[in-house]
């Protein structure tokens, strides 16, 4: 080809910017998609993963009902939408955020990952293991959330992250950027509260199917014990 350098390797294909949201989905309720699409348009994503945990070891295992029924809540929350819900993690036999993420991004080349996660997770990040290596690994998208932003501002965590925040006005861009990288995102409000939502309807598993979901994303059912 006229004027091409001998040797030169051909264009790469752009890889999909696609974002990531971590969490039990206990059960998967209206906040988390109206979250999740605010930030899909915010930070121009093909798609959004919400990664269904098969544990949390921040949280206790009271209440916490079945993978199998949190996924499906997901499932069904996410429908006719560029959000899919995956219990990706549980195939990857992964239990700390960190671990995840890095193997997430040798599986899958072709996109680019952006990790998002609420103004309440910040005020605890320096309590997740390996916090900084999650950092140095993909870009962060914090959600501002209700009767949190004071405590995020003040987080531990953020008297090494600050030097790192980039004005919501360039989001869009964060495929761009050199890690570690955070963008606070500040959208309307939304009060849904999972814990409510269990104290309202204690049983709410019970109701879902009793078959296992199948994962888009890993295109397998749920492992056994799962």
């Amino acid at each position: 080809m006229a004027g091409a350098r001998h040797g030169s390797a051909p264009a790469l294909k752009a890889r999909k910017p696609t974002g990531l949201l971590g969490g039990s989905f206990n059960p998967a309720h209206a906040g988390h998609r109206r979250i999740s699409l605010a930030a899909i348009d915010a930070l121009g994503l093909e798609e959004l993963w919400w990664l269904v945990s098969p544990g949390n070891p921040l949280k206790p295992e009271a209440g916490m009902a079945p993978l199998p029924a949190r996924l499906a809540s997901a499932q069904g929350m996410a429908r006719r939408s560029r959000i899919v819900a995956t219990a990706i993690e549980a195939r990857l036999g992964t239990r700390y955020t960190a671990d995840s993420l890095r193997k997430l991004a040798r599986r899958y080349p072709d996109r680019r990952f952006i990790w998002i996660m609420g103004a309440d997770n910040l005020v605890q990040f320096d309590q997740w293991r390996d916090w900084r290596l999650i950092a140095r690994t993909m870009p962060i998208a914090v959600i501002a959330r209700p009767g949190y932003d004071g405590g995020a501002h003040r987080a531990r965590a953020m008297g090494w992250l600050r030097r790192y925040v980039r004005p919501q006005s360039q989001s869009r861009c964060w495929t761009k950027w050199r890690t570690p990288a955070l963008v606070l995102l500040h959208f309307r409000p939304d009060p849904t509260s999972a814990t409510r939502l269990r104290a309202a309807l204690p049983d709410w598993d019970r109701l879902l199917s009793t078959k296992a979901p199948r994962d888009r994303i890993t295109r397998l059912p749920l492992p056994h014990g799962g």
